[in-house]
C-alpha cells in the first residue's frame, strides 16, 4: 500500500510514543524521523529501534525542504511508510506541507498523535487554554539581525489579555538550543531599541523546561528575577502570561513558584 503514516513521539523519550504508533512502526516498510522541528532530550534512538524492530533513517532540513522530501515520498510510493515527529504531528508548517505533497501524489496519509507541548505547557502551569492567544517562535540573530516579530505578537496578545507560548529556537547544523536566558536576552534587546514597554524587569514570565520528564522544572515570576534562574538541560519554552484569572494566579503560585504579588499584579 502506498502509504505515509506521520507518528508523533511526544515530549521526552522513546516511551511517550502510544501503543499505536508503536504498532504502525512495527508494520512499516520503511521509518524515518527528523529532529530539527523539536528535540527529545532523553530519546534513545537506538531503544526505539529495538522496541518496534525497525531501522530508523534521519532526516535533515534541507531533505524535507529544500528537496520537498523527495526521499520519504519515494519509499511511501513503494509501500508502507512512517515518519516519526517529535510531540504531535502536523503542528510544524513543514509536516503540513509534506502531508499535501503525498495526497497529490496519490499517496494516502494518516496521522496518530502524541502529546504536544501547546497542551504539556497549560497542563504544567495551570493558564487556562482558551486563554492563548497566535504563538510564536524567537528565533536566534541571522548575521546579526535579530527578528522584532516575537516583540509584536508578545505586545498584540498582551494588548488583548491573552497568554503568549514562545517555541524557542533549534539550529540543528550547529546542534544549538536556545534557552529561556536567551530569548529573554533577545527579546529586551529588542525592547531597549523600541521601549514600548513590552518586555520590562516587571514583566511576568513562565518558563518550562524539559516538558513531559518525570522532573520538568517549571518556573514563574518577573523577568528580573528568572532570567539567570537555572532551568538545566532544553528543550526550553517560555510563556507571557496575559490578564490572570485567581485560578491562574493560583496555579502559577503553587505549580510554578510565582510570587504570591502575582495575585495583585501581573504586568
Amino acid at each position: 500500500m502506498n502509504e505515509l503514516v506521520f507518528i508523533g513521539l511526544g515530549l521526552y523519550d522513546e516511551e511517550d510514543i502510544s501503543i499505536r504508533g508503536l504498532n504502525e512502526m512495527k508494520e512499516a516498510d520503511s521509518v524515518y524521523a527528523e529532529f530539527y522541528t523539536s528535540r527529545m532530550s532523553g530519546l534513545d534512538i537506538a531503544a526505539l529501534e529495538k522496541l518496534s524492530g525497525k531501522g530508523i533513517g534521519l532526516l535533515s532540513r534541507r531533505e524535507l525542504e529544500e528537496e520537498s522530501g523527495r526521499k520519504i515520498l519515494s519509499a511511501a510510493q513503494k509501500g508502507k511508510t512512517v515518519l516519526l515527529v517529535p510531540g504531535d504531528p502536523l503542528v510544524a508548517t513543514t509536516h503540513v506541507d509534506l502531508r499535501i505533497r503525498a495526497e497529490k501524489a496519490g499517496i494516502r496519509t494518516r496521522l496518530v498523535h502524541a502529546a504536544s507541548i501547546l497542551s504539556a505547557v497549560v497542563g504544567l502551569s495551570g493558564l487556562q487554554n482558551y486563554k492563548f492567544g497566535r504563538s510564536v517562535t524567537v528565533p536566534f540573530s541571522k548575521n546579526g539581525t535579530i527578528s522584532e516579530t516575537p516583540y509584536d505578537v508578545i505586545k498584540a496578545n498582551m494588548e488583548r489579555n491573552l497568554h503568549t507560548l514562545c517555541f524557542l529556537d533549534i539550529d540543528a547544523e550547529e546542534n544549538q538550543l536556545m534557552t529561556v536566558k536567551d530569548a529573554l536576552k533577545v527579546l529586551m534587546s529588542i525592547e531597549k531599541r523600541r521601549q514600548e514597554s513590552v518586555i520590562k524587569k516587571n514583566t511576568l514570565a513562565l518558563g518550562i523546561a524539559r516538558a513531559g520528564s518525570k522532573r520538568p522544572t517549571v518556573k514563574a515570576g518577573w523577568i528580573d528575577g528568572i532570567l539567570n534562574y537555572d532551568f538545566g538541560d532544553p528543550p526550553h519554552a517560555l510563556v507571557f502570561p496575559g490578564k490572570l484569572h485567581f485560578m491562574e494566579a493560583e496555579a502559577l503560585i503553587w505549580l510554578a513558584n510565582a510570587p504570591e504579588s502575582v495575585r495583585t499584579n501581573n504586568k
